[in-house]
């Protein structure tokens, strides 16, 4: 049997599994990943293949010269666990029916009737829902106290009261060996929310190891590898989803280039899965490689119309590129398919911006954050709003929202420097730049910000040089990266200016003449210091 049908036949049964525990997310993500492998056409009529028409475009355009080598084979040649079996334990029999009533209660959200009815049933896959059903009736009384103590963006403690009991028995129930994969995804969620990371990552690699097909444990997993070392400590078994893992690890931990190998070669087996494809494109969006993110992202809504995930990093691109036709175009589609949806109201929220309603791309941003108040993205770019609002304490309250969330986003951390240089305290301001420029080290704009935060009057007593090698490195990204514009001509200004005043004429030289292919006032500018330039190397070569 091919490594296709293995990891076909893999999904399938992970689906059916994942499905009757109720865990949604993971089997739908599964199941993409199933539709994903490109079927033998020999096995299938065209009409078992129309959900992967157009995807293969997208895959010729990311295929590297090694990639075929991966086509046959597993990706990066890991070996394959045995399709999925859970076993069944003499109890499963007889919980069937009051699992079956449970699972219709849980599917309904009354998790406390589902909670209740599986109050006496002892199988494995029974306490795994009980548990589950008794977590999620926390979380959603956590919610309700949090709306009614602080109103819905309010920052609260508010804790699941719920977490106590279910680590007390899932920690009493993998003592003496009788958990299985699920509870302990569970457990290490419980173990997360407590505060205990270190713990929940063992347990966590305990439930992928011996069901690696749950990637709501991958992803929780993830989230606990705040670095490349923890990532690198990690005891994982040798198996396929090791690698959508790793690609997906990297990429939060800004390796992209990395992240983009690891999806590049996962393409060999998944060549039509959308989740590669929008992963592919969000890597190329943190390089800002703006036009191929634009290129996957239109293909992506051919061939899934009616996707929301993702689609609002689409909406960014559009907004940075002021495609204002597309961005419409976007915006009413979503709104169209799920208007209550957080990534269609952040979509809407940005239209609203680049048409200049400020105060009702707000109001947009902030229905997102009620429908989630852990959207990152919302929480960042109502910043920026309330930044072109000159509100800034409103700006800088929705940044420190967006850093409490993930202390990784630079786009936060930027926006609070941007806010307090508005405030007129560039200390501050470049406290925050410094975070910014060290998680994104390759965006010129920041750089920028640094050196001209160095030029306010409160920090210019400090040493030029360090403001020179700012505008330097500024200049070294854009022209790597091939731009041109203001920030361009600005980093050669003050640089021929820097270096004229230092003597050092050679160099002030060069910058100088790199802005005479320039037109406009900057090219006269250029002239009268190349003047000055030459005039002071004829006076230090006079004799005495």
């Amino acid at each position: 049997m091919g490594v296709k049908e293995n990891c076909r036949n893999e999904l399938r049964a992970a689906v059916r599994q994942l499905s009757d525990r109720c865990l949604y997310s993971a089997s739908k993500w599964a199941a993409e990943q199933l539709v994903g492998i490109e079927q033998d056409p020999a096995k299938y009529t065209p009409s078992h293949t129309r959900f992967q028409r157009g995807s293969s475009s997208i895959r010729r355009r990311f295929r590297t010269a090694t990639e075929a080598a991966f086509t046959s084979t597993p990706a990066a040649g890991v070996s394959h666990v045995a399709t999925p079996t859970v076993p069944e334990d003499d109890n499963e029999a007889i919980d069937s029916d009051f699992y079956l009533l449970a699972k219709s209660y849980f599917d309904c959200r009354e998790y406390r009737r589902a909670t209740h009815v599986l109050r006496d049933q002892t199988g494995k896959k029974a306490v795994f829902l009980r548990c589950y059903a008794l977590f999620l009736a926390g979380e959603k009384r956590k919610e309700e106290e949090m709306i009614e103590l602080e109103g819905p963006l309010g920052k609260s403690d508010v804790v699941n009261h719920e977490l106590v009991s279910i680590e007390r028995e899932l920690s009493a129930l993998r003592k003496n060996g009788s958990i299985d994969s699920f509870g302990l995804y569970l457990y290490g969620l419980v173990l997360k929310q407590k505060g205990s990371d270190n713990l929940a990552r063992t347990v966590l690699v305990e439930s992928v190891n011996s069901y690696p097909w749950n990637w709501s444990a991958w992803s929780e997993l993830q989230s606990l590898c705040t670095t490349a070392e923890t990532l690198n400590s990690l005891n994982l078994n040798n198996h396929w989803m090791k690698d959508f893992f790793l690609a997906n690890a990297y990429q939060e931990l800004r390796m992209h280039s990395e992240s983009l190998v690891k999806y590049e070669n996962l393409q060999g087996t998944f060549s039509f899965s959308n989740y590669i494809q929008a992963q592919i494109a969000k890597a190329q969006y943190s390089l800002r490689e703006f036009e191929q993110v634009e290129v996957i992202f239109e293909e992506l809504l051919r061939n899934d119309p009616y996707r929301i995930e993702d689609m609002d990093m689409y909406s960014n691109v559009l907004y940075a590129k002021e495609c204002f036709s597309a961005l419409s175009y976007l915006a009413h589609r979503v709104f169209l398919t799920d208007k209550y949806r957080p990534e269609s109201c952040c979509i809407i929220g940005n239209y609203y911006s680049l048409k200049g309603q400020h105060e009702k791309s707000v109001m947009y941003f902030r229905r997102a954050l009620k429908l989630n108040k852990n959207y990152l993205s919302a929480w960042t770019l109502m910043g920026h709003e309330y930044v072109e609002m000159k509100n800034t304490p409103a700006a800088v309250d929705a940044y420190r929202r967006a850093v409490d969330i993930n202390p990784c986003d630079y786009r936060a951390w930027y926006g609070l420097g941007q806010a307090y240089e508005m405030m007129g305290m560039p200390f501050y301001a470049l406290h925050y730049f410094k975070k910014s420029v060290f998680l994104q080290p390759s965006d010129s704009r920041l750089w920028i910000a640094m050196a001209q935060c160095f030029e306010t009057e409160q920090l210019h007593m400090l040493e030029e040089a360090i403001k020179s090698f700012y505008y330097k490195k500024d200049l070294e990204i854009m022209e790597a990266e091939e731009r041109e514009g203001p920030n361009l001509v600005e980093a050669l200004m003050f640089l021929a200016r820097y270096y004229k005043a230092q003597k050092r004429f050679e160099d002030a030289e060069v910058y100088c003449t790199r802005l005479l292919d320039y037109s406009g006032p900057e090219k006269e500018t250029a002239k009268s210091l190349l003047r000055g330039i030459r005039y002071e190397m004829d006076v230090e070569h006079l004799p005495p």
